[in-house]
């Protein structure tokens, strides 16, 4: 996972450079332009190979978000002002991370988290690369040296999930839903993996609640489609739900 704090442009450019070195051999892959790139950060954009999924309680699953987010917000503000200060008081760098995602339909959005690794995490990713634990298109190392002390703990409690209320409150992301990718996994989707962009990514899902970092990529998408298929008001309530012992025990956290 990239720690980078540079521009949208230079963020952009980087995960462009991933998303082409990573690629496999697909019709759809060509290079896009820059002018394309920056036009994915549009609230209205929908990427035609991403198909999207009309969700029929969206204005109650809206409301949900805010209301959520918003007590969340509130409840977790102590938590969140301990890890602001104790990642500025144990490494160098910015206590919020930036980074590029993926959502619904394949529009970019900059997702906010606390910062959990050095500020050079990216570079240092390229030699940790052959040490991969994880099958797919995504990166896990159950002992990532590139993890601080305190980001280990955040990491564990996923409390450096907690910015992303902001996501929420933005409409970028939702409280229940697919976790959102690096431009760069999408890029080595094939169909059947790209259908987890047919709605708005959340802040936990199946996944999370199933053992996370534990469960292959493979059983990941299934359990993302399977969310997508038979989602409901009620399904986003019984996840959030069995968030909480799922984050207290910090079950399948990497």
């Amino acid at each position: 996972m990239s720690q980078n704090s540079a521009s949208p442009f230079v963020t952009v450019q980087e995960e462009r450079t991933d998303l082409i070195e990573n690629q496999k051999s697909r019709s759809y892959s060509v290079r896009p332009s820059y002018e394309q790139e920056i036009r994915r950060f549009a609230k209205d954009y929908v990427d035609p190979r991403f198909p999207c999924k009309e969700v029929p309680y969206a204005r109650l699953k809206r409301i949900f978000d805010i209301v959520v987010a918003l007590f969340a917000l509130i409840l977790f503000s102590p938590i969140m002002l301990l890890a602001a200060l104790l990642i500025r008081l144990t490494s160098p760098g910015p206590i919020i991370f930036r980074q590029v995602r993926v959502g619904k339909g394949g529009r970019y959005f900059w997702c906010y988290k606390f910062r959990s690794m050095c500020v050079d995490a990216e570079q240092k990713k390229q030699q940790l690369l052959h040490l991969n634990e994880a099958k797919g298109p995504v990166f896990k190392m159950k002992r990532d040296p590139r993890v601080t002390p305190v980001g280990a703990i955040l990491r564990k409690l996923s409390i450096d999930e907690l910015p992303q209320l902001i996501n929420v409150l933005k409409g970028d992301m939702s409280i229940v839903g697919p976790r959102p990718p690096l431009p760069s996994e999408v890029e080595q989707y094939d169909d059947y993996a790209r259908q987890r962009l047919a709605v708005l990514p959340g802040l936990t899902c199946l996944w999370q609640v199933s053992g996370r970092s534990n469960i292959s990529f493979e059983r990941w998408v299934e359990l993302d489609l399977l969310y997508i298929e038979t989602m409901s008001f009620l399904t986003d309530v019984k996840i959030l739900l069995q968030t909480i012992p799922a984050v207290l025990t910090g079950s399948g956290a990497h």
